[in-house]
């Protein structure tokens, strides 16, 4: 009885540790606004990713990260992407755009914005991404995965959550060029974060998407709506500014939480 008893505390200080190193909760510092990357770059069938490892051993739940257009080859996606590494997901960020980011500004001389964004159209971007869910899936341990995506990557949220490709759960924020066909396609709950002042998004369209989607039944869905913050909020806000940092902080725990709540969580 007494090896019994000393074996049963034996593994529950073994599950509490695990738990410990696994639980985002336990973190001091989750979310990096600065710093330098940790990360690292690989090459999977003549595609990059950026793939941040998480302390959890066994993480069942994988993120995939879509980025913004200004790329993995933006400092800011890689802190988020190893942001959710921390919150206990094996996290990998596709190069979506082949080492063809669009320029941080986007007014520099010689960019065509129109050019750009037929270039990297849905039908060049969809295999790099199933590369990555491939990737991901690969690893025995991960039983879900969760796209999580920014501006040009939110809209990708929403497309990778349609029948077959792999993704579980999704989060989106402030996505641009949603289709309303992107949306009703959505077969797995999904997470909004919008932008109080948004070209890409304004009041009219935020209301037509709560609209579409409160009409698909079968799926749950969140709409969040941060004042004070512009579209790009969740990955450039200044952080200076106390709307626009509670808006970023938030946003990234809006994902994380609809994470845990529809995939199972990180542990």
């Amino acid at each position: 009885m007494r090896t019994s008893s000393i074996a049963t505390t034996l593994l529950l200080w073994a599950g509490a540790v695990f738990a410990k190193q696994c639980s985002y909760r336990d973190e001091p510092q989750i979310l990096a606004h600065t710093g330098t990357p940790v990360g690292t770059e690989i090459v999977v069938e003549n595609s990059t990713f950026y793939v941040s490892e998480t302390k959890c051993k066994k993480p069942k739940i994988g993120v995939l990260y879509l980025t913004d257009a200004f790329g993995i080859q933006f400092v800011n996606n890689k802190l988020l992407a190893d942001s959710f590494a921390r919150a206990g997901y094996l996290t990998v960020a596709p190069d979506m755009f082949n080492n063809d980011p669009a320029p941080f500004d986007l007014a520099t001389p010689g960019f065509n914005a129109t050019e750009w964004t037929l270039r990297h159209n849905p039908t060049a971007i969809h295999p790099i991404l199933a590369k990555a869910v491939a990737y991901l899936r690969s690893k025995n341990h991960v039983t879900k995965v969760a796209v999580a995506g920014y501006c040009f990557g939110g809209r990708y949220s929403f497309r990778m959550l349609a029948a077959g490709l792999g993704v579980d759960v999704g989060f989106s924020a402030h996505p641009s060029l949603l289709e309303d066909g992107e949306i009703l396609a959505v077969q797995g709950p999904i997470s909004l974060a919008a932008a109080e002042i948004d070209a890409m998004m304004p009041p009219a369209r935020k209301s037509a998407i709560e609209a579409m989607l409160a009409s698909q039944v079968a799926q749950p869905y969140q709409v969040s709506l941060y004042g004070g913050t512009a579209h790009g909020f969740a990955v450039r806000a200044n952080i200076s500014d106390p709307e626009q940092k509670f808006g970023k902080e938030a946003a990234f725990y809006q994902a994380v939480r609809w994470f845990d709540a529809w995939a199972g969580g990180a542990l």
